[in-house]
């Protein structure tokens, strides 16, 4: 029997997609189009192996791009489109009602939507690309399953997920905190368990999701008890060009006294902000790690992300009842930045890490394991991979 998913990102103007293998995770089919709306908007692609790329035409979007997989990249080898058996969307939203994966139906779509206030960029694109997908796939029409960021974070304890707001603000409006990244901190956390040999029930470790979008996660027991992003992926570690945490009177400031209006108060902390704004010259952490001994701007960059990494670190110690079984770094910076690592587990000296340099340094562009010394508390590096979370979960939710 095919094992085959279809899966689909859905972004505000671009769509990442693959056909993988369910149960080997490997790639049949991978690619990004991208600058949707755009006079270059663009599609490319690895089929098998093979590289290629196309124009979708001025002001192409979401549709064009599925029309052009459906009818030009498929058809190059027909036994992909043939075998598909489940088409999984990565959903950044899902509010209090999803805790899990799910098929997609009516009432589902009404659940994505309702959410959108909580991601204004991310749900309403999710929801092209889910009405794109049931238009050009109907023989899979029941078998679009949708697979949800907030997920894993729907076991946070009251006391981890409360604002210190008005009550009536979360009973009647859900203001609460979220969390994101769920996907790899789930996948994270059912490797690590397998790595060191326990049940995942009895699990504790701390995540760092550390990317352009960045987050820390509280494991206990296997399950979310704590993580750093909130209502929406804006809060918790500086990133590439969002702030993270700030005192919310900054707001009023920008507002009240520096005369901002509140679209450009979003657009500054949300697009001007983290490493870009500090740098006042890159959001690429690669730029901050090489000119950090010579540029002042990458120095303060990267000296305060780092310290958001490990005090957010420290502070989840506090929900691990006592056992850290271990410290995982994963993401784009997390899987491949050693000298941020490295600097994070110096602020954690406290805790007794100790790195081992030549394991560290080693542990990049695909290398993983312990990079801590043996008389160290373990941290590990670890790939992550989301889209084989998906597939795994479309092909279990379709049969």
């Amino acid at each position: 029997m095919s094992k085959l998913v279809l899966i689909l990102n859905c972004g505000s103007s671009s769509l990442k997609f693959a056909v993988m293998d369910a149960e080997t995770g490997e790639d049949k089919l991978s690619g990004l189009a991208e600058c949707f709306n755009l006079d270059d908007a663009r599609i490319k692609w690895k089929l098998h192996g093979v590289k290629g790329e196309a124009m979708l035409g001025a002001g192409a979007a979401h549709q064009a791009a599925l029309d052009h997989i459906v009818g030009q990249i498929l058809p190059q080898d027909p036994s992909l489109a043939e075998q598909l058996v489940a088409i999984g969307h990565r959903i950044v939203h899902g509010g209090e009602q999803f805790s899990r994966s799910v098929r997609i139906d009516d009432g589902v779509i009404a659940g994505i939507e309702a959410a959108i206030p909580f991601a204004p960029l991310h749900n309403p694109a999710h929801l092209i690309g889910i009405r794109a997908a049931l238009k050009v796939f109907p023989a899979l029409a029941e078998k679009n399953v949708a697979v949800f960021d907030t997920a894993f974070h729907q076991t946070l304890p009251q006391e981890a997920y409360l604002y210190a707001l008005p009550y009536k603000l979360y009973e009647e409006h859900g203001i609460r905190r979220y969390g994101a990244h769920g996907t790899s901190h789930r996948f994270i956390a059912e490797e690590t368990a397998k790595a060191l040999g326990k049940p995942l029930a009895e699990l504790n470790m701390i995540n760092c999701h550390l990317g352009n979008g960045a987050s820390v996660c509280a494991i206990r027991n296997g399950e979310s008890v704590d993580t750093s992003m909130g209502l929406t992926p804006l809060e918790g570690l500086a990133m590439g060009t969002r702030s993270g945490d700030i005192d919310p009177a900054i707001v009023f400031f920008m507002h009240d006294n520096l005369g901002y209006t509140v679209d450009e108060i979003n657009h500054c902390l949300t697009r001007e902000s983290g490493l870009l704004g500090m740098t006042e010259a890159s959001s690429d952490c690669r730029y901050v790690t090489t000119n950090y001994a010579t540029d002042a701007g990458a120095k303060r960059a990267l000296d305060v992300f780092t310290y958001r990494v490990a005090k957010y670190v420290g502070a989840y110690a506090a929900a691990m009842d006592g056992r850290l079984d271990a410290l995982v770094f994963t993401g784009g910076i997390g899987e491949n930045a050693a000298m941020v690592r490295e600097m994070v587990l110096a602020r954690l000296a406290l805790f007794g890490f100790k790195v081992d340099k030549e394991a560290n340094n080693a542990a990049v562009l695909g290398g993983e394991g312990r990079i801590t010394t043996a008389d160290s508390p373990l941290a590990l590096v670890m790939p992550t991979n989301e889209e084989l979370v998906i597939a795994r979960d479309a092909l279990s939710l379709v049969g």
